[in-house]
């Protein structure tokens, strides 16, 4: 039997970015999901604070080269890659130099959100998938991890629903507590659309809250996971609502057995 293969796709990753919940996820569930008989690829965005240096990062020069075009402007896709020794695993990395080569990685040193995260998300998104093509690599099951990455269920599931790589590919969506009270800019709808999105698909982001960025998402998952113990409520509300397969809040102990148990219910 052909093993199941699991993309990952996380906002953080553990060494390259701080430990959190979300970057120690990013980091231990891939390899414990290897470990457990599934191939796995894993991608972050390739934040400027990420010492290329000390963590060994290279440019894939075959992968790279691809211009992304969001908002009528051409944005070359950089894809470098690293690896993690300890779990024999590699981790890819998404790089623009105009979206990601900055010190602080989604808000500003006061605090406050880049204004162009609508589009570095929508580059990250393309770009994991434009990869994947790249790499001929068909997910079976694509698990995300982080705001960030909750356009890769739009573009998995419109842009590329007719691609022989992804016509079969379920999503999950991990859901933490990462909200952002300030939506938006308001042309995030138009610059999500691509070949495949139509403005019934991003209908939602007419007004481009977090929460309907979620809602989104949701409606194009096949399952659903708390990431973390404290999901606002609102945001649990619209997880109950979908009716999609949920896996509750699990402890370090327990989550790597319990997702690989829920990829293969939603497998099926």
């Amino acid at each position: 039997m052909e093993k199941k293969r699991v993309l990952f796709v996380s906002q953080e990753i553990t060494p390259y970015l701080p430990e959190t919940e979300l970057s120690k996820i990013g980091r231990y569930l891939p390899q414990g999901i290897q470990e457990r008989g599934k191939e796995i690829r894993a991608f972050m965005p390739k934040f400027g604070k990420i010492n290329e240096r000390r963590n060994q990062l290279h440019e894939v020069i075959r992968l790279s080269g691809m211009n992304l075009i969001i908002d009528d402007t051409d944005h070359p896709l950089i894809i470098k890659v690293a690896s993690i020794q300890a779990a024999r695993m590699q981790v890819y990395f998404i790089d623009n130099e105009d979206y990601f080569q900055r010190k602080f990685t989604i808000t500003n040193k006061s605090g406050e959100h880049f204004e162009d995260n609508d589009e570095r998300a929508i580059f990250f998104a393309r770009g994991v998938l434009e990869t994947i093509k790249k790499l001929r690599w068909a997910p079976d099951l694509i698990h995300c991890h982080g705001w960030m990455t909750a356009l890769v269920a739009l573009y998995a599931k419109k842009a590329m629903k007719d691609d022989p790589l992804f016509n079969n590919t379920k999503v999950v969506y991990s859901m933490y507590n990462d909200v952002f009270d300030t939506p938006f800019s308001s042309g995030f709808k138009a610059k999500s659309r691509t070949d495949g999105v139509t403005n019934k698909d991003v209908a939602l982001l007419d007004e481009p809250t977090y929460k309907n960025l979620i809602q989104m998402t949701v409606n194009l998952t096949d399952g659903i996971v708390m990431g973390h113990k404290d999901v606002p409520a609102d945001i649990v509300e619209i997880a109950e609502k979908s009716g999609k397969p949920i896996l509750a809040y699990q402890t370090e102990e327990t989550y790597i057995d319990e997702y690989n148990k829920f990829y293969d219910q939603i497998l099926g």
